[in-house]
């Protein structure tokens, strides 16, 4: 039997000090993301039931926490051969890697952001992200990303956002038109 040495709780609660204790974004990349690495190298802190593709889809997106103060904790289940092309967040987040690894690739934005339905993107770089890696999100510096699951079974990552996703307004990017869709989360596979 593995012993977990940082649980989710004490991972939740690190998380909270930080954002009650008013740290700001830095500090919060920081701090959170050393937290973050314990805890993605820690599998058994995650739940099976929370480590798997939702029902009959490939895909699965779990929440773990939202609190009063902005903290969003998801697990994000990318089954194989899963994809979701460019988008944005909105909000700084935190994606560590527990399982498995990701394609990651990230874009730049050069158009004046004059128009809320066209953008203009470059590929900045891609990266595989592999299991115990963090990559970060700064929202309207590096958050454009598109996410790849190339491999024959299920990348599991914890997601770390400073915002509730529900209902938050964020855009899809096509990299062909530059055509510029919103859209908002609107529940997690478990509520």
């Amino acid at each position: 039997m593995t012993t977990v040495t940082y649980s989710l709780d004490e991972f939740v609660h690190d998380m909270n000090v930080l954002i009650d204790d008013k740290a700001d974004q830095e500090k919060i990349f920081d701090v959170g993301s050393t937290q973050l690495e314990r805890l993605i190298n820690n599998p058994e802190a995650i739940p099976d039931e929370f480590r798997f593709p939702a029902g009959s889809s490939n895909h699965g997106s779990y929440l773990l926490h939202y609190g009063d103060n902005g903290l969003l904790i998801t697990t994000v289940v990318w089954g194989p051969g899963d994809h979701i092309g460019p988008h944005d967040h909105r909000t700084w987040g935190m994606i560590g890697v527990m399982d498995n690894s990701i394609h990651e690739t990230r874009f730049r934005r050069h158009d004046d952001r004059s128009r809320d339905d066209y953008a203009e993107l470059e590929k900045d770089r891609l990266t595989v992200v592999k299991p115990g890696d963090v990559s970060l999100l700064i929202p309207d510096v590096d958050e454009i990303h598109q996410m790849d699951n190339p491999g024959d079974r299920p990348t599991v990552e914890v997601h770390v956002y400073g915002t509730d996703l529900r209902g938050l307004e964020r855009s899809r990017y096509d990299l062909e038109t530059g055509a510029v869709t919103h859209f908002a989360t609107k529940k997690f596979s478990n509520c």
